[in-house]
C-alpha cells in the first residue's frame, strides 16, 4: 500500500497542492479536517509525513502549529514556499452581484480584505479549509454562496472562478513544514537549515546573548518568533531559524547555546527551501 501524507484539507487545497509538489504529483493523501488530526495522523501511523503551514508573508505566523510541533516532538525534515492566489469562486453562470456569503479559511479571508471592502453586500464567514467549501458548494449546489480557493479547486470540483488573483499582496506566499514523527525522521542529506526552540534563563541580556554566538559564528536567522511558555506567566519559548555552512561549526553552536539556555531543543535539521 502507498505511503500517504497527511494534509490540512482536502484534495484541491493548498496543502494538498504542496504535497504533490514537495513529494510527487500522484502524492496519496491522508485528509484531515484540523491541524490537530494532521499530528494524531502521524502519531498514529496513518501517514509517514506531513505538511503543516507555519506562516503567511500577509497574515503572519501560525503561533498554535509551533506549540503541535513541539508538544507532540515531531521533526522538521523540510520547508515548501508557495505563492498564495486567492480565487472567488462558484456555481457556473452566477456573477459577483449573485454572491450574499463568502466562506472559507480564516487566513484566506484575511488575505482578502481589501477585496471585499468594496464588495460591502457580501458576508464573509469563517470555515475550515479553502477546498473544503468549494467542494461542498458544488455537492450541494449552492447558489448565492461562493468560495475563496487555488485554480485547481475550481477544476476539480467544477466552480466557476468570478475574480482571479484577490488578495491583497500580490507578492502573498505562504512557507509550509513538511514533518515526520521523530522516531521516523529521516537523516537530511546537505542540510543547511535548523529550527530550534530555546528557552532562555531568567536574567539580564540572555537573549543577546544567543544572538550574538549566532552573529560570532555567522549563522544568518531567518527567522525568530516568541510564543508564552503555557504553564509560567510571562515567560517565553523562542522558535529560531538559522541558515549555517558548515555542520560541524553548527554543533558547535549547539553546545555553547545549551550552557546559555534553560532549555534547548532542535525540531529539524533541513535544506532551506528557497535555495
Amino acid at each position: 500500500m502507498e505511503e500517504k501524507i497527511a494534509i490540512q484539507g482536502i484534495k484541491g487545497s493548498f496543502h494538498h497542492q504542496v504535497a504533490g509538489e514537495y513529494f510527487r504529483q500522484d502524492v496519496q493523501v491522508d485528509e484531515c479536517r484540523s491541524f490537530r488530526e494532521v499530528v494524531d495522523s502521524l502519531l498514529t501511523n496513518r501517514s509517514v509525513s506531513a505538511v503543516m503551514a507555519i506562516e503567511n508573508s500577509t497574515a503572519g505566523t501560525i503561533l498554535p502549529n509551533y506549540a503541535l510541533i513541539d508538544e507532540n516532538n515531531l521533526q522538521i525534515k523540510g520547508e515548501h514556499y508557495i505563492p498564495i492566489f486567492m480565487n472567488l469562486m462558484a456555481l457556473p453562470g452566477q456573477k459577483i452581484g449573485d454572491i450574499k456569503k463568502v466562506c472559507s479559511h480564516p487566513m484566506a479571508l484575511l488575505q482578502c480584505q481589501d477585496f471585499f471592502k468594496d464588495h460591502p453586500h457580501i458576508e464573509l464567514i469563517e470555515d475550515t479549509d479553502t477546498a473544503d467549501v468549494a467542494k461542498r458548494i458544488s455537492e450541494q449546489r449552492l447558489k448565492g454562496v461562493a468560495a475563496l480557493a487555488s485554480k485547481s479547486a475550481a477544476q476539480i470540483y467544477d466552480l466557476e472562478i468570478l475574480n482571479e488573483g484577490i488578495q491583497t499582496m500580490k507578492s502573498n506566499s505562504t512557507r509550509f513544514l513538511v514533518l515526520s514523527s521523530k522516531n521516523a525522521a529521516p537523516v537530511v542529506t546537505g542540510s543547511n537549515k535548523a529550527s530550534l526552540k530555546i528557552i532562555l534563563e531568567n536574567k539580564k541580556g540572555s537573549l543577546v546573548s544567543v544572538l550574538n554566538i549566532l552573529r560570532d559564528f555567522d549563522l544568518d536567522m531567518t527567522k525568530i518568533q516568541s510564543v508564552p511558555v503555557v504553564d509560567i506567566p510571562w515567560k517565553y519559548a523562542f522558535f529560531i531559524d538559522v541558515l549555517f555552512q558548515n555542520e560541524e561549526e553548527f554543533q558547535k553552536v549547539l553546545g555553547i547555546l545549551s550552557g546559555l539556555t534553560e532549555e534547548l531543543k532542535v525540531l529539524g535539521i533541513y535544506k532551506n527551501g528557497l535555495l
